[in-house]
């Protein structure tokens, strides 16, 4: 790369872009990389402030900034994602489906700890819709030692560290617990917020039983569902540590295998995760889903929509960024909560 005066670069090629900034008119690209400076040219880029212009030299041991953000987006982009034009250097990575992004984030910092890199992505685990943003690259300089990209690439390995994983369809059966509901003394209320909470992922409640709070109904209740078929439970309430709230021992007596009953997170401390059969997720909910706008169902519901199998420790690490903050406007997922640092 070459500097030199703008009145003497008739016939050379630039080698990065040049944008135009007309205030409430214009904000974009006048001369791409790779254009050739015509003697018309030289007045527009005299009145962009460019007195000199960067020109490309051949360098064996050199990458312009747009190859470069070529390849951090072929170290970024995987399944379901969809790539911007390059501009100045930069790429961009979109959503090709509603999913939940998944990041290798110890690759993601080894690969930003090089100097005049850049990948900056949103959250690991966090679930977004089709044409979401989901990364965006680019490197520091106009041009880059090729030896430096060959690092990263080396540190990304064979595998994108990305992933989108699409949600899947599945089977849902509900069981509403408590006496109270059982006997018609109250209107059931919690079934209907599951059931709003299930279309935002295109499902539907395929099954439905309401019992009262003994623990053997309970019990019956979910593998009458399973046995007809349904993928995934959802329990509702029952859930406390008081005497007479049975649904987590009557997941327990189901055969299912307990993930944790309890997370650090809240609201929705007393959720419980387990699996029946190894593939049937079994979930108890505890009261604060039916009230509070996003609780650890939010958190943890898209990831086994996706089809993800979480374990424990996976539960554990949300308490790390697990206080919700009950914000007047919600805006999550385009917030802290449950995401760590």
């Amino acid at each position: 790369m070459n500097v030199i005066n703008t009145i003497d670069a008739c016939g050379q090629v630039l080698c990065h872009d040049i944008t135009q900034i007309i205030k409430g008119v214009t904000k974009d690209v006048r001369f791409k990389k790779g254009h050739v400076i015509q003697q018309t040219d030289i007045a527009v880029l005299l009145s962009l402030g460019k007195d000199h212009l960067y020109v490309w030299e051949k360098n064996e041991t050199l990458l312009h900034e747009n190859e470069a953000a070529e390849i951090l987006r072929q170290i970024c982009q995987n399944d379901h994602m969809i790539p911007s034009e390059v501009k100045e250097g930069k790429i961009e990575l979109m959503a090709a489906c509603d999913g939940i992004l998944k990041i290798d984030v110890e690759r993601l910092n080894k690969i930003n700890d090089l100097d005049e890199i850049i990948i900056a992505s949103r959250h690991n685990n966090t679930p977004v819709k089709k044409g979401d943003k989901l990364v965006g690259t680019r490197v520091v300089p106009l041009v880059i030692d090729k030896e430096k990209m060959q690092q990263a690439q080396t540190i990304a390995g064979d595998k994108p560290i990305l992933q989108l994983l699409p949600y899947k369809k599945w089977k849902v059966g509900v069981v509403t617990t408590g006496n109270e509901v059982f006997h018609h003394r109250i209107k059931d209320t919690f079934t209907p917020v599951i059931e709003q909470k299930l279309t935002q992922y295109d499902l539907k409640m395929d099954g439905h039983r309401i019992v009262n709070d003994e623990s053997v109904n309970i019990t019956r209740a979910i593998k009458e569902l399973i046995a007809e078929g349904m993928e995934m439970i959802i329990c509702t309430g029952g859930m406390s540590v008081d005497p007479d709230d049975m649904t987590p021992a009557a997941i327990r007596d189901t055969g299912a295998q307990i993930v944790t009953y309890g997370v650090p997170v809240l609201p929705g401390a007393m959720f419980l995760l387990a699996y029946y059969n190894k593939n049937v997720p079994v979930m108890g909910l505890p009261g604060c889903v039916m009230y509070a706008k996003i609780t650890i169902f939010d958190l943890v519901f898209p990831r086994i929509v996706a089809g993800e199998k979480i374990k424990k420790s996976e539960l554990t690490s949300l308490g790390h960024g697990g206080l919700c903050l009950d914000c007047d406007v919600c805006t999550y997922p385009a917030c802290s909560f449950g995401k760590g640092v």
